[in-house]
């Protein structure tokens, strides 16, 4: 997103103070990700950083514990949740009668987040299509939706988790930009290993930027194989991890609070202003064209 030279909206939004958060990147590739023979060593490499991590807060990326956190060992989950400071642990809760949940979890707290813009054939199976999906043995492939869109009060922040794509729809999660309780911080975790370094990791990353651009928040991404930043709330990236590489980024994010103008009316009206835009303009050109 070129923002160099651009004009630049004056602030909504003052700042809460900064939190320091520990961004941390495995760079596990996606053919390895599930294997099961790789969980141990996987999860020993996530402690090493988890560990060497020096922020307030650590956040991990999406699904980092590829498996239902109740299967996950009792010694390995005291391993990653460091008593010193709390983590967000990318997980699935659930079980598979009422449905695995992708999710997020506090560690240290009794906090959770689990995703709730579902994507289809990767996260829940369209009607009909279950034979075609089953067939390609993904795992976790039916997922339920997560139950609230609660913050993260922590270390004198509020952090708003959003998983993979969800960072895509802003409509989706205005509400927690607005009013009283609002979140100081957005916290974006994604694996997109999927689908290598070609493009869509800057397209991602330029997801986040328009939000904070919208709502005058940072963003804190945490990402399996990039991308890996920070973005402040005029939309500019701030620090970044090369992709593909394992480590962590270290950065002091700036929270913020206010309502932009923005999504005071996304929260009021949603997008409805817009469809109705986009038909007085196709009639327009209709009549015109008669």
């Amino acid at each position: 997103l070129p923002l160099a030279g651009m004009w630049l909206p004056p602030d909504f939004t003052t700042s809460t103070g900064r939190i320091a958060l520990s961004l941390v990147q495995p760079s596990i590739p996606q053919d390895q990700k599930f294997d099961p023979a790789r969980f141990a060593a996987n999860l020993e490499a996530l402690a090493q950083l988890i560990e060497s991590s020096r922020g307030q807060v650590v956040i991990t990326p999406e699904s980092v514990v590829p498996l239902p956190l109740v299967e996950l060992d009792r010694a390995t989950l005291v391993r990653l949740a460091r008593p010193d400071r709390p983590a967000l642990l990318g997980a699935f809760l659930g079980n598979a009668d009422e449905g695995f949940v992708n999710s997020v979890v506090g560690l240290g707290t009794d906090y959770h987040y689990g995703k709730r813009h579902l994507l289809p054939f990767g996260e829940f199976i369209p009607p009909g299509l279950g034979w075609f999906v089953h067939a390609m043995n993904i795992p976790l492939d039916d997922q339920a939706r997560g139950d609230h869109q609660r913050n993260w009060a922590v270390a004198g922040q509020k952090l708003r988790p959003l998983i993979c794509y969800e960072d895509l729809f802003g409509e989706d999660f205005v509400q927690s930009a607005v009013g009283a309780d609002a979140a100081t911080v957005f916290v974006n975790v994604s694996n997109l290993a999927w689908f290598g370094t070609v493009m869509v990791q800057d397209q991602h990353l330029q997801f986040s930027q328009m939000r904070a651009l919208e709502f005058q928040r940072p963003f804190a991404r945490s990402t399996n194989t990039g991308a890996t930043a920070v973005v402040d709330h005029r939309g500019r990236i701030t620090a970044r991890m090369p992709p593909l590489q394992r480590g962590v980024l270290e950065a002091r994010v700036d929270g913020r609070s206010g309502t932009t103008p923005y999504a005071r009316w996304l929260a009021a009206l949603g997008l409805w202003p817009l469809w109705g835009i986009a038909l007085l303009t196709l009639m327009g050109l209709r009549k015109a064209a008669q």
